[in-house]
């Protein structure tokens, strides 16, 4: 029998300790070779998806049961211990430093900070326009995109700006973490980055189906998925993401998702024709996208390269 601390059943990711220690549950092993014998795809596809669920999945639970403002509070110490146990610092130190490197690089040199920070906001600015020019060429579908998030109807104005941040803080933390980290480090380790952050931008794209909003957007779910997969893998960090990926949802929510903005209420340019605010914005979309690529060519070239890459393999180091 073999004895673990956190039955996660990701790769690489079973929380190993010795026999006999308190506290722990215990899985036969032909259960483990049964996980182990598993392809390397799937146990990753697998592990993401869990990891990424355990935060979002409680927050759910959270608001749901409660419908106060006052849960984010809880959602706080919640975030707090998931970093705390995907990271590596806390749970069984036999897989400490697995879960370090799923998580990758916590403490970035300067310019990698500069750098990566500044990828993420162009990565903001470059979703939020594809949705611009997406919507003036075809009708937006407002019912369908507020359908989900009608709850927020019954707050006042600061406490649903409070349960909006607080749901785009969780869907970065715990997203990047699942998909860019546990997800996509063992395939980029297997089959490089490019079949990494494919396959886990498809399975990101996936998983919003079940969104009423996802439809009409799916090309843009996927392609947000790669840059965030792009800009995880230049940093080797998840950090930069998180904040990208948290401030694209504050505008998500507060823009496309409610109404908390007053919504999006341009006509299409069939109706109006090639107008200069559609100009506008396929050029804003188009450089700022030239300046993600090369944001992402200087991380690659100048900083990556000399500050967290050692013979070809990055060396996570917290």
């Amino acid at each position: 029998m073999y004895s673990v601390d956190w039955l996660f059943l990701p790769p690489h990711l079973c929380f190993i300790n010795n026999l006999g220690t308190m506290k722990q549950f215990t899985i036969s092993g032909s259960m483990f070779r049964m996980w182990n014998s598993l392809p390397l795809v799937v146990r990753a596809v697998l592990s993401g998806c869990l990891v990424s669920s355990v935060g979002i999945f409680t927050w759910g639970i959270l608001f749901s049961s409660f419908l106060v403002p006052w849960v984010i509070f809880p959602m706080i110490v919640v975030l707090w211990v998931f970093w705390r146990i995907f990271s590596g610092n806390w749970g069984s130190k036999r897989s400490a430093e697995i879960r370090k490197e799923h998580f990758r690089l916590t403490r970035l040199k300067p310019a990698v900070w500069k750098w990566g920070l500044a990828g993420a906001i162009l990565f903001v600015v470059i979703v939020q326009t594809s949705f611009v020019i997406t919507f003036r060429m075809i009708t937006f579908p407002a019912a369908r995109f507020t359908a989900d998030y009608k709850a927020l109807d019954n707050f006042s104005a600061w406490a649903a700006w409070a349960i909006l941040i607080m749901s785009s803080i969780v869907a970065g933390i715990c997203e990047e973490t699942g998909f860019r980290g546990y997800m996509q480090v063992p395939l980029e380790k297997k089959y490089g980055p490019v079949v990494a952050i494919t396959l886990t931008s498809l399975i990101f794209t996936l998983i919003h189906l079940s969104r009423t909003w996802a439809l009409p957007i799916l090309p843009h779910i996927f392609f947000a998925s790669v840059l965030l997969g792009i800009l995880a893998y230049k940093c080797g960090s998840l950090i930069p993401g998180i904040i990208g990926h948290s401030i694209l949802d504050v505008f998500d929510y507060s823009i496309w998702w409610t109404d908390l903005t007053g919504g999006f209420t341009r006509q299409t340019i069939f109706k109006t024709g090639v107008d200069l605010h559609f100009i506008v914005w396929v050029l804003i979309f188009l450089l700022a996208l030239f300046g993600f690529l090369r944001v992402m060519r200087r991380l690659n070239n100048d900083q990556v390269s000399k500050t967290i890459l050692h013979g070809g393999e990055p060396q996570f180091s917290h």
